[in-house]
């Protein structure tokens, strides 16, 4: 059984490196984000190391590293070379891991092929991570079709932001998905915090 998760978002910006740094918190897993855009404003293995208090050892590095706040297949390009997804491969690791996608799972990676085509290559099981406001019913739904349609495994939905019930219910209900945990507004982000979350917010028996 892969005891690997894979995080991903409905969309850029919606918690993925939160969520991947509270699940390595609690869970004590290692960290690895084979795709990073966006270096020039720091890596999230770096925001993930200072959230959670882990040293470098106990992550990998990225595969593919890329200064602009792009989508990869725009940064790849930018910088004269493409991802190839073949080279790619998980670290030789005996320890779960906590993997970080980038983007959503439809954002392109190269000419022909998308996070979710990294997703597939891997088959670890997938966490999603989405907003809790206005929006967020047709951004989850689409995001766990494409999922379910990889024939990959859905761990649940992890909603972050301000609890809405009314947008839990109606993912849970049409997404036929169960939300397996919240992240509230955090005014500070460390490690207690994340693994007082874990306890508090989140459906523990989905991680053992």
């Amino acid at each position: 059984m892969n005891r690997d998760l894979f995080v991903t978002g409905t969309d850029t910006g919606v918690g993925k490196t939160l969520l991947s740094a509270l699940l390595v918190a609690a869970l004590n897993r290692k960290y690895w984000k084979p795709i990073q855009t966006g270096a020039c404003e720091g890596t999230d293995r770096e925001t993930v190391m200072k959230w959670t208090g882990i040293d470098a050892d106990q992550t990998y590095p990225e595969n593919y590293l890329f200064n602009p706040p792009v989508s990869p297949h725009l940064a790849a390009q930018w910088k004269g070379t493409a991802i190839d997804l073949r080279t790619i491969s998980r670290p030789p690791s005996f320890e779960p891991l906590i993997i970080e996608g980038a983007g959503g799972v439809l954002v392109p990676v190269g000419d022909h092929e998308f996070m979710l085509d990294l997703m597939r290559r891997l088959s670890a099981p997938v966490l999603l991570a989405s907003r809790s406001l206005l929006g967020t019913i047709n951004h989850t739904l689409l995001s766990v079709m494409a999922i379910r349609n990889a024939k990959l495994e859905l761990r649940g939905v992890v909603m972050i932001g301000k609890e809405n019930a009314d947008n839990r219910r109606a993912v849970e209900r049409y997404g036929n998905v169960p939300v397996v945990g919240c992240i509230p507004w955090l005014d500070t982000i460390d490690r207690s915090t994340l693994e007082t979350v874990f306890k508090e917010h989140f459906d523990s028996s989905v991680f053992r």
